[in-house]
């Protein structure tokens, strides 16, 4: 529910003529090369145990092959269906990118209080959001470019390689990596990091970073307009069942079939069931394509999984799994 007043307070400020369009376009790549690379860098800076990833790697590698499965299926479908090459990377990501870095890991950790599966959410977020974003790139790259014509794959490439949101997962996992070789002292503390040796500079991150979400939701209400509704309707009840229900069906009914139980599931509901990514949007408008009918999706997405989560968690404990 905050999530969706959030958008609203966005769509009401446009409304009232307090701000207008390219206000809220600024706000977008405010957050697209500022606010959700410093979100991104936090989230994998922030992984306390770069040993621990190993630890989770049954889950990981489900995790990884689902959405790669579902992104191969997702891509068909768009392909045979989805005729104007601009929306065909949005459907694209809309069926397989879920909101998992703002709404997913404070979701698994409601789920559960116990340690081990908030342990899996964090792990689960240090590969599966740069995934996300690499294939965001890849859906938004295929069919179109800025100028409307389809590119080759060394554009793709430097997209990828230059791209703000990868930057901030890179180099969240280079000052991970030292932060791992940096050895401790006789109590058990390292030497040097950024949070304890730097605190202004791991604040200032952790302001921006903060600031990711309401930024693109505000930006999001401002963009919004329901008129489109009507003449996108088919494509977005199309998105909406793919993302709220086709995908976390197939892909949790499979884990529960594969035997993950209540350590794993917290971390796979959140992976899987959540609304469409808030950062498609702005990552859309960037790279030339529909970012109305994105906005529009993500609206959507989480109004409808208000109840299909509810629905979701409520089977799960039903089952034993939670």
């Amino acid at each position: 529910m905050p999530i969706v007043l959030v958008i609203a307070v966005g769509y009401f400020l446009k409304s009232i003529h307090l701000f207008d369009e390219k206000f809220f376009s600024l706000l977008n790549k405010l957050c697209f090369r500022c606010c959700l690379p410093c979100l991104l860098f936090f989230n994998v800076y922030n992984v306390e145990n770069i040993a621990e990833i190993s630890q989770y790697g049954r889950i990981s590698l489900f995790a990884l092959l689902a959405i790669l499965l579902i992104f191969i299926l997702a891509l068909l479908a768009v392909i045979l269906f989805v005729k104007d090459p601009r929306q065909k990377g949005v459907m694209l990501q809309g069926v397989y990118r879920s909101n998992y870095a703002i709404i997913g890991i404070s979701l698994a950790m409601s789920i559960s209080s116990d340690s081990e599966p908030v342990v899996a959410a964090s792990i689960l977020s240090s590969f599966s959001i740069p995934l996300f974003n690499v294939l965001a790139i890849l859906s938004l790259s295929l069919f179109v470019n800025e100028n409307g014509k389809k590119v080759s794959p060394l554009s793709v490439l430097k997209k990828i390689a230059t791209n703000p949101l990868i930057l901030g997962v890179f180099t969240g996992f280079i000052c991970l990596l030292i932060r791992f070789l940096i050895p401790v002292d006789s109590n058990g503390i390292k030497y040097f990091t950024i949070k304890q040796n730097l605190p202004f500079v791991y604040k200032t991150i952790s302001m921006l970073a903060q600031s990711a979400s309401p930024i693109a939701l505000l930006a999001l209400g401002g963009n919004f307009t329901f008129s489109a509704v009507a003449r996108l309707k088919y494509k977005i009840i199309a998105g909406v069942f793919a993302r709220t229900v086709l995908c976390p069906a197939l892909c949790l009914f499979t884990a529960y079939k594969l035997g993950f139980g209540s350590l794993e599931f917290p971390s796979l509901i959140a992976l899987f069931g959540t609304p469409l990514a808030v950062s498609t949007v702005p990552m859309t408008a960037e790279m030339g394509s529909d970012a109305e009918l994105a906005g529009q999706l993500v609206v959507w997405t989480t109004i409808a999984s208000a109840f299909t989560l509810f629905v979701i968690i409520f089977l799960s404990a039903q089952a034993g799994i939670l």
